[in-house]
This record gives structure tokens, C-alpha cells and sequence, in this order.
């Protein structure tokens, strides 16, 4: 039973008033006899662009859904501006909401497509007129009203998607993986044309993809998801920078993990083993406990490894064995020598075409990994 029917007492109450304009407590989704989120909880701040990321199955667009009131809560319960609404249909949450697929009603035309929410609140001719047109302006669809959706390209398409909207004035914008059906030039332009929009309206967004470069670009706040739960929420830098478990380390951006063993504590670094050396980072790298000579997973970022001529104080040695050009940066594999693990390729990413010509495939290399620019977790199960 839903805690909505279940305990009439919480229509009657408010979330605490707060620059939070959704909030999420406790909620839970089931379908059939499958948990599709547990006992999640989300407070998005009023005028942020928050992403919802994560691979296919783990919930989030089931949580977005919840608060557009598409699906109800199995439990728990879902604010918009401090008012609950777990029981509101969603013409009454003032939300607008653009999907997947734009779902354009394709015997209308531009004009018509946008006005629809307008028109099914009653709003007077002239009124809605005058917001159709602004509407359409603030998307760059200017003389564009009386084409039907089939007439219309891809971007165009989803501009209508957006004008409708927008122009009913929500409260939350709720993007549901929306570049998906486009090619990567225009996904890009369109990325920055609804970040600019949202930011010149102040509005609530809340966005949905599996794109980590989307999400980078594009948030405020990221919510990295996993089977049901959010794993760590915080600003695309910080993610990136400070991941708080392997899952969000591995999945948010290119890592390499070498594995090494705990080796003890001097003042406020860790000591670690990898393969013959021995390495100090700060103790804030490290996230939980460790006992001496547990197994621990160094986690590092392609671009924080650096090239050096190999000398015997050397962290890591190896061999290159390819070169994967890739515009802005190169991508260079080196086979290196860890024992007693299995071979290994390691990932270095540098600006340029230096590596390539100062490394080519064969070089037997140093590898200096930094102090910061790294994490270290337990192994994953």
C-alpha cells in the first residue's frame, strides 16, 4: 500500500520551508517483485541543473517519473516547493517535461504542439498566443509555427519539445535523456542552448542520461545512481576529483586501478606496495580503514600519469604498446610490470603529439604517478 493511502496525516503536512524546490524522503519503488529503488532520499536546490547519471536498470528514470507523477511510490514521499504531492497526477505538479523521444502530437502543427498544455488549463486565446510566440522565440523556432513535425529536423524537433515546456511556466523542468536521437555536433550546440536557457530562467532542472560527458558539461550537481540508490551527489568537479566508491571512480570518466597492498602509516600518509615500490600518499586518499598487508586498489585518471626516463626510483615500468590519436589528446597503452598480478595495461593520457614522438611503441618507460589525483578503496566484490 502506498504511505500515501496508508496515513492520510501527510497530506496535512509540509516539508520544512528551504531553498529546496524537490525533495525525495525515504522512497521506495517496486515493480512486481523487484525493488527499483530503496528507501532513496533527494533534496534538488531550488534553480539548479541536478543530472540523475547511471547505466541502463539502475532507477533513474523511474525516480524521474516519481516526480513528474507518471509512477507512484511503493513508500515514501515526494515534495515540490515544500507541498506533498505523492498522490498529485501530473497536470497538477506544474511540471514540464521533455522526453526521449519529444512524443510531438503529429497532426499539429509548431504553434499548436506548444500550446497544447496551455490550452488544456484554460488559458485565455490571447494569452496563450503571446506565450506561444515567446516561447518559440526563446528556442530560436521564429517562423517555424505552422510546420508539422514530420517538416521539421531533428533539432527542430526537439525545440518544440522544450517551447511546450517551458511555456507552461513550470515550477521543475525534467529532461529525460533528450539528446539521444541526435548526431554529436548538434547533441553539443543543443547542450549549451538549454544550459543558457535554464540559467537566463532560474528554472529547477532536473536531468536524466547515461552520458558521462553530458553530465560533466551540463551540472551543476551530479547524482551518480546504482541498482536502485544513489551512490554520491556532488558537483561534476568534485565526482571526478574526490569519488567516494569504486563504482562512481570507475563509471564517472577513465581510470586505471593498480592493485597494492597496505604497508603502514608515517605522520599523516599512508604507505602503500606496488609491485617493488614503496609509496606515500596523504591518508585522505584513502577511503575506509586498512590493516597491514590488506589488499587496496589504487584508482588513477589517465592524465595524472606522467612519462619519465626510467631511473631505479620509478614507481611503475613498462612498455608502450600503442598510440590511439584522438584530437585534443593521445591515448598511450603501456604493458607494464607488476608482480604477481596479471599483465597489465595501463592508460596515459597526455595534450599533443609529444608522447608519440618521444615514446614511440616499443620504449621501455617510467611511470610517476602523483600525490593527489588519486583514490584508494578496498577491491570490489
Amino acid at each position: 500500500m502506498s504511505a500515501v493511502n496508508s496515513n492520510t496525516a501527510v497530506q496535512a503536512r509540509r516539508a520544512p520551508a528551504s531553498d529546496t524546490a524537490v525533495s525525495l524522503e525515504r522512497v521506495v519503488k517496486k515493480y512486481r517483485d523487484q525493488t527499483v529503488l530503496h528507501e532513496l532520499s533527494l533534496k534538488i536546490k531550488r534553480g539548479e541543473f541536478l543530472t540523475l547519471l547511471g547505466p541502463s536498470g539502475c532507477g533513474k528514470t523511474t525516480l524521474l517519473n516519481l516526480i513528474a507523477g507518471f509512477a507512484e511510490a511503493d513508500n515514501g514521499e515526494v515534495f515540490i516547493d515544500g507541498e506533498p504531492v505523492t498522490s498529485e497526477p501530473p497536470h497538477k505538479r506544474q511540471i514540464g517535461i521533455v522526453f526521449q523521444n519529444y512524443a510531438l502530437f503529429p497532426h499539429m502543427d509548431v504553434e499548436r504542439n506548444i500550446g497544447y498544455g496551455l490550452r488544456m488549463r484554460g488559458v485565455p486565446k490571447d494569452e496563450l498566443a503571446q506565450r506561444v510566440k515567446q516561447a518559440m522565440e526563446m528556442v530560436k523556432l521564429d517562423g517555424l509555427g505552422h510546420r508539422k513535425p514530420r517538416e521539421l529536423s531533428g533539432g527542430q524537433q526537439q525545440r518544440v519539445a522544450l517551447a511546450r515546456a517551458l511555456v507552461i511556466q513550470p515550477k521543475v523542468l525534467l529532461l529525460d535523456e533528450p539528446f539521444s536521437a541526435l548526431d554529436k555536433s548538434l547533441r553539443g550546440s543543443m547542450q549549451v542552448e538549454i544550459r543558457e536557457i535554464q540559467r537566463r530562467l532560474g528554472l529547477t532542472t532536473v536531468f536524466v542520461t547515461h552520458d558521462q560527458g553530458e553530465a560533466l558539461a551540463m551540472s551543476d550537481r551530479i547524482a551518480v545512481m546504482s541498482a536502485g540508490a544513489i551512490r554520491q551527489i556532488a558537483s561534476p568537479a568534485d565526482l571526478y576529483q574526490n569519488p567516494q566508491d569504486p563504482f562512481v571512480a570507475s563509471f564517472l570518466g577513465d581510470v586505471n586501478i593498480l592493485p597494492s597492498h597496505y604497508h603502514g602509516q608515517s605522520g599523516s600518509d599512508i604507505q602503500l606496495r606496488l609491485g617493488s615500490a614503496l609509496i606515500s600518499l596523504p591518508r585522505a586518499r584513502l577511503v575506509g580503514g586498512s590493516h597491514s598487508g590488506e589488499r587496496l586498489d589504487i584508482y588513477v585518471r589517465p592524465e595524472h600519469i606522467r612519462f619519465e626516463n626510467l631511473h631505479p626510483g620509478s614507481v611503475l615500468s613498462g612498455t608502450v604498446v600503442n598510440h590511439v590519436f584522438q584530437g585534443d589528446h593521445i591515448n598511450t597503452f603501456v604493458d607494464v610490470d607488476i608482480p604477481m598480478t596479471a599483465r597489465q595495461v595501463v592508460t596515459v593520457r597526455s595534450a599533443g603529439l609529444g608522447a608519440m614522438q618521444q615514446w614511440p611503441v616499443g620504449s621501455v618507460v617510467g611511470l610517476a604517478l602523483p600525490e593527489d589525483g588519486i583514490s584508494v578503496f578496498n577491491p570490489q566484490k
